[in-house]
């Protein structure tokens, strides 16, 4: 009968300390103590500042952030929606900031409230990384619609150079 009644109230301590009623400590009957949750630090401002690197055998100057990472824009994007989510946001993180900072840049830094909280844009492209990057090392240009953002990024609603295209041929494409 004693060993029922442990057993039922090891029960109850599992289901009050599951609700938040007591700490995992006293549910096992460990007499350890455990610190308070630690507070969430607010957001460090993004820096946003220029920097050398090899994009596509060149030497160029590109955007990075604080810690040295290239930033990115995507293609689809608008200047407002930030089309990056799921497991596409896992892969390329957006360059989050309430107030930005920038060093040696020319364009426009702004903060967009989207899905990702405030996104920095720089010139109305929004920013992300990219998760296989280093300081200093460019590995994501032109992967899945991203590219590396430079200083001389076109603001959107700008129009860009018409682009050439290929001839029209007939029939799918193929001459005869």
């Amino acid at each position: 009968m004693r060993r029922s009644k442990t057993i039922i109230a090891g029960i109850g301590l599992a289901a009050v300390a599951a609700v938040g009623g007591v700490s995992a400590a006293a549910a096992t009957g460990s007499h350890a103590t455990s610190a308070p949750p630690a507070r969430s630090a607010a957001p460090a401002a993004a820096t946003v500042r220029t920097a050398l690197a090899t994009v596509g055998g060149r030497t160029e100057a590109i955007l990075v952030n604080a810690q040295g990472l290239p930033l990115y824009y995507y293609l689809p994007d608008t200047a407002t929606r930030s089309l990056v989510s799921g497991g596409l946001a896992r892969l390329w993180p957006p360059l989050t900031s309430a107030a930005p900072v920038t060093a040696g840049l020319s364009g426009r830094i702004t903060v967009v409230s989207d899905a990702h909280g405030r996104q920095v844009a720089y010139n109305g492209h929004l920013l992300y990384t990219f998760t296989s990057d280093r300081s200093g090392q460019v590995t994501g240009q032109g992967f899945q619609n991203f590219f590396v953002a430079t200083p001389g990024l076109t603001p959107i609603g700008k129009s860009p150079a018409p682009a050439r295209t290929a001839p029209s041929l007939p029939y799918g494409g193929y001459r005869y």
